[in-house]
């Protein structure tokens, strides 16, 4: 059990955010954080340019790079929202992330509670004060930190949003976690809330995870205990506890990591993914702008707060259109995109761009007026610049 929750990977640089150093007086000591702001923001914390929802990550210094690539993937394949990521370095991470103790470990009394509660009254605070953020978290762990996850789970459901295990080290003092949650789990509403649970492959060859579950021995420890949180969670429908968990067969402990964080984002962003078939683009009295209304309004109820619908999506649906000639679908859409972002020159510049290619030439030159009075665009003004020359000849 010593390589479930003692031993880390080794700690790689990242490349994808920067350092911060906060103080806590609840642990007495300055505590290194890794920050990630989305790229799409151009890294910028200046809050009028959006707001973001938050992973917060532990074992920051061994699975940042990953859940960054992983969210930066996502939100350009339009899988998810733009996403900060808060990576926690540990000081000591047996202690930091266990409560109580272990006969395996009898040196070593968990600290937990302290770590959570820096956590929720230090740090969670600091990071909104600080950076763009929503209301909705994420908290993800790995092995001691699925522990930490499940824990979070079942005495502070409220803190976050989603709970990610990966691997959970659930194990840990006589498999307290899991002995709790028999008394928790029927009592607690959980709506609006997910929980996503990997187990990696530890099986002798032969063995199964039923007949696992009649083995008495350490090694099949983490996994029999995992199986028992999952029957607990199962049976305990009526909480209404978004949950999925997945047995891969072809990882290991570590390997897990990876494969695992990307199919919880998967899962806890399941319905953010816009679906739109070419029938109904082609279909020129098809109303995409319900379609993005009526799915961004259920974006918004799950997220908990007001989702508009993408620019850059609407924006690139609108040019689609024009291309197509189906100018009633592109009009909409840029006056969609209009009345979501007033403040976006790039929409006064493309609705511009609509009135230009269907020969309405004053009100295009009226929109890339306003587009040049929110920011100077050189395109922007080349096109007005040609338009009035032309009004000036005549033409």
């Amino acid at each position: 059990m010593i390589s479930f929750g003692v031993s880390a990977q080794e700690n790689s640089p990242f490349t994808v955010g920067f350092e911060e150093t906060i103080p806590s007086k609840i642990l007495g000591q300055k505590r290194a954080v890794l920050i990630h702001i989305p790229t799409s923001n151009g890294g910028n914390k200046i809050k009028d340019r959006g707001r973001y929802p938050v992973i917060y990550l532990l074992d920051g210094s061994d699975n940042f790079n990953s859940v960054v690539s992983i969210t930066e993937h996502m939100e350009e394949s339009s899988l998810c929202p733009p996403v900060i990521v808060v990576g926690i370095v540990h000081a000591d991470r047996l202690s930091e992330l266990t409560t109580g103790a272990d006969k395996e470990f009898p040196n070593s009394v968990g600290k937990g509670e302290k770590f959570m509660s820096f956590v929720e009254k230090e740090l969670i605070p600091y990071v909104d004060a600080t950076y763009p953020t929503t209301t909705y978290r994420t908290f993800i762990g790995h092995s001691v930190g699925g522990l930490t996850v499940v824990n979070a789970l079942l005495h502070n459901p409220n803190l976050f949003n989603s709970y990610v295990s990966l691997d959970g080290a659930l194990w840990w003092n006589d498999q307290k976690v899991v002995k709790e949650a028999k008394k928790i789990l029927p009592t607690h509403p959980y709506k609006g809330k997910k929980l996503f649970m990997a187990m990696a492959n530890r099986l002798e060859r032969g063995v199964d995870t039923l007949s696992v579950q009649k083995d008495t021995s350490a090694a099949t420890f983490l996994m029999r205990s995992n199986i028992s949180f999952i029957k607990e969670v199962s049976k305990n429908k009526r909480n209404e506890l978004g949950f999925k968990y997945k047995f891969y067969e072809d990882d290991n402990h570590s390997s897990v990591r990876l494969i695992g964080e990307y199919d919880a984002l998967r899962f806890i962003y399941d319905f953010y993914k816009l679906k739109i078939y070419d029938s109904e683009l082609n279909n020129p009295d098809f109303n995409l702008n319900s379609l993005l209304i009526a799915h961004y309004k259920n974006v918004s109820e799950q997220m908990g707060y007001t989702v508009k619908p993408d620019e850059s999506q609407v924006n690139n649906l609108g040019y689609q259109m024009l291309r197509t000639k189906q100018f009633k679908k592109s009009e909409s859409l840029f006056k969609l995109n209009v009345a979501n972002n007033p403040g976006s020159a790039n929409c006064y510049d493309s609705l511009g761009d609509f009135y230009l290619e269907t020969g309405i030439k004053t009100k295009a030159i009226e929109c890339f007026k306003k587009a040049l009075t929110l920011k100077v665009i050189p395109e922007t003004k080349g096109k007005l610049e040609r338009l009035l020359n032309d009004k000036q000849a005549g033409k």
